[in-house]
């Protein structure tokens, strides 16, 4: 993974790779600073195999940590800043994290100090979100939001960043690490736990490498200048492949935001002249919501990148003619390092499809109760991929890699547990998540087309389908929305009655409950097992 950041400090060192605020971090600061922290690392003992972990928002010392810690020899591990202390526990001991990294923030610095005194964590490393700013900034920050910080303390296993670098004008270069990029770790991705206990996947150097190569080759502004807005979490591995190691290898400049916020993404957008914006559909709908977007100048916007959730037509084409720019519907799973097909940039995309799979990377269909055997024609089947990007398996999980996994004509598959469709030309439409079927009196029932046929009713905004039990058919669908501002008097039963009108009848939704919000993930996406651990402890 160093290379990729070696090979563009060499083509353009001066050239910005981080914008933060205004402030322009080039490619020759970054390696610099990481090359320090990989020093600091090895100072201490922590090399190669290691795991260190980044608890941090998107902010320059993420980038920095993260290539440090590789340079270093060490295994990246990923830690969500809304994690509990419960959380950031439990995943610092499944991957037995040596040190941790955060910023000296009220909301993160609490629960790494509790890690710290209740696991076996060794050190936590604390940096200054305010001097990552531009100066001005950081002063006023200083100044008027005191109350945010919580400086480090000086006790035993909390060192301050800097410490940990050292002065500038007393710094070793690192030890090199001699890696096998096909063998050796370079990130612990956990998932997201949407179908069971999160668990470690596996990403060695080659997988994130090969996925950053595979998403420039698709892009056919090679010649173009690249500002990519970084909304999505780093922490997350569609924004770890699309926003840092694609923009990396491509020699562009990521602009950050510690957190997703439509306002303020809507002015950095403009502020910054980003060219590209992946994002999950739940933020393209934040911006489209908020009064700022049409006194907004997105002219240099190019394209957006929609991934981890179905992204509704009808939003992609309100988008598109708010803003001008292309908004194109991806796919990708964190055991693939982040991305596996893609709706082309430019040229023909077909709608409601995932688009086709990245160069190198194959796709097919099995049966979904037989990996082994293919499905019977014209029905939909499992969706199964294989490509450089995929994971070499699961942190300490050997039985989880048996199932994760299946072997057909010499070809190790990955499972992804998606129900899919691929026509003629190599598109794929995923149709749902095998365990989010809907078995209706022995039929089985998709609940992202129910929920794209609530998404056609004027007044919908957001849509989750969950199969709840039914003492005559088994399984019932029920329908939860939210609703546009614009909706006025629309209750849930006109909804089921108009939804119901366009549905098969072992479709039907036997209710319709209107909520002011529904749960989402840590990237925002709509999280069906939150809403029905919800529904189901309500009843």
């Amino acid at each position: 993974m160093p290379e990729l950041l070696e090979r563009s400090v060499a083509a353009n060192p001066d050239a910005p790779l981080v914008w933060f605020y205004g402030r322009r971090y080039s490619y020759r600061k970054i390696m610099a600073e990481a090359r320090a922290f990989a020093a600091g690392l090895q100072r201490r003992g922590i090399g190669k195999g290691d795991r260190v972990g980044l608890f941090l928002p998107n902010v320059p010392t993420y980038p920095i940590a993260y290539y440090g810690a590789m340079i270093a020899g060490a295994t990246v591990v990923n830690f969500s800043p809304l994690y509990t202390a419960a959380e950031l526990e439990a995943q610092v001991e499944d991957s037995r994290t040596r040190l941790l990294v955060t910023i000296d923030s009220e909301l993160l610095m609490p629960r790494a100090l509790e890690v710290l005194d209740g696991s076996s964590l060794e050190t936590l490393v604390v940096a200054s979100f305010a001097a990552q700013l531009p100066a001005h900034l950081g002063l006023a920050f200083r100044l008027f939001q005191r109350s945010k910080l919580f400086p480090a303390p000086r006790r035993a296993g909390v060192v301050r960043w800097e410490d940990l670098l050292g002065p500038k004008d007393a710094r070793v270069d690192p030890v090199e690490a001699r890696l096998h990029p096909e063998i050796d770790i370079a990130l612990l991705q956990y998932t997201g736990g949407t179908t069971g206990t999160p668990k470690g996947a596996m990403l060695t150097h080659q997988n994130l490498t090969a996925n950053a190569r595979q998403i420039v080759h698709i892009d056919p502004w090679l010649d173009d200048e690249d500002v990519i807005m970084a909304g999505l979490p780093l922490f997350h591995v569609f924004a770890n492949a699309c926003c840092l190691n694609r923009t990396v290898a491509r020699g562009g400049c990521m602009v950050l935001v510690p957190r997703f916020e439509a306002g303020e993404v809507l002015k950095t957008l403009e502020k910054s002249g980003a060219t590209a914006f992946p994002g999950v559909p739940t933020m393209y709908q934040a911006l489209l919501d908020h009064p700022k977007l049409p006194r907004t100048n997105l002219s240099r916007l190019k394209v957006c990148v929609s991934g981890g959730a179905p992204l509704p037509g009808p939003l992609r084409e309100r988008f598109e003619a708010a803003t001008g720019s292309r908004l194109v519907e991806g796919y990708g799973l964190t055991e693939c390092s982040g991305v596996a097909s893609t709706n082309p940039y430019e040229g023909e995309q077909r709608p409601g499809t995932i688009g086709q799979p990245l160069p190198q990377t194959r796709m097919r269909i099995v049966d979904k109760d037989d990996p082994l055997a293919d499905p019977p024609p014209g029905e939909p089947g499992e969706l199964v991929l294989a490509g450089p990007q995929v994971m070499t398996g699961y942190w300490n999980r050997p039985d989880t890699d048996a199932t994760a996994f299946v072997t057909r004509d010499g070809i190790r598959w990955l499972r992804t547990g998606d129900v899919a469709t691929i026509d003629e030309d190599g598109f794929v439409r995923i149709v749902d998540r095998l365990k989010d079927m809907i078995a209706v009196g022995g039929f089985k029932v998709f609940p992202s087309q129910l929920e794209e046929a609530l998404l056609r009713h004027p007044a919908v905004r957001e849509a989750l389908v969950l199969g709840l039990p039914d003492p005559y058919r088994g399984e019932m669908p029920h329908g939860y929305v939210t609703l546009r501002e614009d909706a006025g008097q629309v209750d849930g039963e006109t909804i089921r009655e108009w939804v119901n009108a366009h549905l098969g009848k072992h479709e039907r939704l036997a209710e319709v409950v209107v909520r002011l919000s529904l749960p989402k993930t840590l990237i925002g996406k709509l999280d069906r097992k939150a809403l029905k651990a919800e529904v189901q402890a309500g009843a």
